[in-house]
């Protein structure tokens, strides 16, 4: 990369960091925007390079058809950290941190822990070779909040370029022998203030959540970071993205596996 875009990466990448040390929003996309999920991705590098955290795991988000660039892929991956990564199994409200004043939601989620590393050589996955790579499957909420507020409106490669969009990952119980387990029979409902703004379950996944591991499984061995062992993958919101402002509660409900409550407080 050229000397001048290399720059421009680092100073994209030093922005959105800064303002999530702070707690702070961003008015405008700190830049050029990145040309395609390449360069995206180079800024996301740069910028988890930046973050004195542990990545533990990924979000997975779609891309819908008129927004994919050259590569053709339908998903994007974003970072979950460590001091992000919650614990809900205890069934009391978890305090979840949003950025005011820019993007904030919550989204329900299907999340893998892979129980081996994946082949570093494996670059292509299908759905099939995903489901047999050992892994538990759990309910979960993803986070996802940016100090951008237009980040989805922009697009893909300005989600790509902060994190992915994710401030977090709230995890839940485990939903046991899930390879057993047809998409269409794991449904969820979210909640926001007590009202009901989602439903869905698995099965609203394009191609179901097998497809979204096998993505996230190829796409980090061609980036160079082949998941591990204890790696958690979110696989995409199952009722839809939901907007939440702080000092608002979510509740999501995983039908037969149990519910996960959230309240949004200040980032920072």
């Amino acid at each position: 990369m050229p000397a001048g875009q290399e720059e421009q990466a680092a100073a994209i990448a030093s922005t959105f960091t800064g303002a999530r040390r702070a707690g702070a929003s961003l008015p405008d996309f700190p830049g050029s925007i990145p040309v395609d999920l390449v360069q995206a991705y180079h800024v996301q590098d740069l910028a988890i390079d930046q973050w004195d955290d542990q990545v533990v795991g990924w979000k997975v988000g779609y891309i819908a058809a008129e927004r994919r660039d050259a590569s053709g892929d339908d998903r994007l991956l974003g970072p979950i950290f460590k001091r992000r990564l919650q614990d809900a199994t205890g069934g009391t409200a978890v305090d979840i941190q949003v950025f005011e004043g820019g993007f904030a939601a919550v989204e329900a989620e299907y999340v893998m822990e892979l129980l081996e590393d994946a082949p570093s050589d494996q670059l292509e996955w299908t759905p099939e070779q995903a489901e047999a790579l050992p892994a538990r499957l759990y309910i979960g909420v993803e986070v996802a909040s940016s100090p951008l507020a237009t980040i989805n409106i922009l697009g893909p490669l300005v989600v790509v370029s902060d994190f992915g969009n994710n401030n977090g990952l709230v995890l839940g119980p485990e939903i046991p022998d899930w390879t057993t387990r047809d998409d269409n029979a794991l449904r969820a409902e979210t909640l926001v203030e007590g009202s009901v703004v989602g439903t869905g379950g698995a099965d609203r996944l394009p191609g179901g959540l097998r497809t979204a591991f096998a993505f996230a499984l190829a796409r980090s061995a061609k980036r160079g970071r082949p998941l591990k062992r204890g790696d958690l993958v979110a696989t995409g919101n199952a009722t839809g993205i939901h907007d939440i402002t702080v000092g608002q509660t979510a509740l999501v409900r995983f039908a037969g596996f149990g519910d996960i409550a959230c309240r949004a407080v200040a980032a920072g």
